[in-house]
């Protein structure tokens, strides 16, 4: 498949660098670290939660679980993972499982767990599972300027 076309055009659209890197089949963002011989902190996953209003994509480095308590006291509303329907409508082009990092691109707010701040280096899905981004930490950063952080993650 190769990642996202939305993604994609995302990416090139807000003139980021970017590296594609093959590996083989996973089913999980930590599956995917370890095929791809990279750090699980430096791989940002992305969970999407439902909430008042809409969706919200919840950054977190692969190694770690979502705190859900810590997303809705930092939303102050409440918040619930997404059934696979409702992800597969915010992101046609990616296969089930394999939600880019960057919602921005669907249009999608998102929340960052603060950990991914201090990476020099970050991984993220593209959209299958056989693919990762490879952008640098300053770009990552750049991408997430205007989303919220916080602690939302506890170890896995």
């Amino acid at each position: 498949m190769g990642i996202a076309l939305t993604l994609q055009q995302y990416l090139s659209d807000q003139h980021i660098d970017y590296e594609v890197m093959t590996h083989e089949r996973t089913s999980t963002a930590m599956q995917s670290a370890r095929a791809s011989h990279v750090p699980g902190d430096n791989l940002a996953k992305g969970v999407v939660l439902t909430r008042e209003g809409g969706y919200v994509v919840a950054i977190l480095p692969a190694s770690r679980r979502v705190q859900l308590d810590a997303i809705e006291e930092m939303l102050h509303c409440p918040v619930s993972m997404a059934s696979e329907d409702e992800i597969s409508g915010l992101f046609p082009d990616c296969e089930t499982g394999a939600v880019p990092a960057i919602g921005a691109a669907y249009a999608v707010d998102c929340i960052v767990d603060d950990s991914l701040d201090r990476q020099g280096d970050i991984y993220l899905e593209g959209g299958d599972h056989l693919s990762l981004i490879h952008i640098g930490g300053t770009q990552f950063r750049d991408l997430m300027k205007d989303a919220p952080r916080g602690h939302i993650a506890a170890p896995a």
